[in-house]
């Protein structure tokens, strides 16, 4: 027996048999599946470009934070040089960390770069607890809270820096986003794992008499 489906469509009726129908409202599903899929991949796509913007821009951050130590620490070299001229080796030390940090591209060479950046600064200013003017100097004093200052909105970009590097590494770790990060090349980032920040720029110099 044939069994005719009306479909209308536009005022006009078509009527077609039942197994025509079923395939009509197949291709209908399967139509409306593959959209949601084509959405779904535009979406989570967009979401992995969005992730790693932010992680760019968190990193840009650092580097921003990172230039400005850079460009204090010659100005504090000079200014302990006017009080411990021999002490050549803390300047020299201090200023071979500066340059292979300032040559550090990747952030695991960069955080290696900086952490002996930090202990030859915590070095530098051992130097001045045996010079009590040096301790009392107001440019010393004014470059040690800058130094402090940086200190603290490094370690803060950093942390901002590795919420998002683990936002996208977990995001290119679960499934089914792993689909879309292999497909279009989108790869875990390296975390920025700094030492403690230098206590020794972080805390005010005891002014002794």
């Amino acid at each position: 027996m044939l069994v005719l489906q009306r479909l209308s469509g536009f005022g006009n009726a078509v009527y077609c048999t039942h197994n025509q129908y079923i395939r009509m409202t197949t291709l209908y599903i399967v139509l409306a599946i593959i959209a949601l899929f084509v959405l779904w991949a535009i979406f989570a796509f967009n979401g992995f470009v969005s992730r790693v913007n932010r992680t760019k821009e968190a990193w840009a951050d650092i580097d921003v934070q990172l230039k400005r130590r850079y460009d204090l620490i010659p100005n504090l070299i000079e200014t302990v040089k006017g009080y411990a001229a021999h002490e050549s080796a803390a300047f020299e030390n201090v200023t071979k960390a500066r340059s292979a940090a300032m040559g550090a591209t990747d952030p695991a060479a960069k955080a290696d770069a900086e952490n002996m950046l930090s202990g030859t600064l915590k070095t530098l200013f051992a130097v001045s607890e045996a010079y009590p003017d040096l301790k009392a100097n107001q440019n010393f004093l004014q470059l040690q809270k800058e130094l402090g200052d940086t200190e603290d909105k490094i370690q803060a970009a950093r942390r901002f820096y590795n919420t998002n590097v683990q936002d996208l590494n977990t995001a290119v770790e679960s499934f089914p986003g792993n689909v879309i990060a292999s497909s279009f090349g989108f790869k875990q980032m390296e975390l920025f794992q700094l030492s403690d920040a230098d206590a020794a720029a972080r805390e005010p110099v005891k002014v002794g008499f």
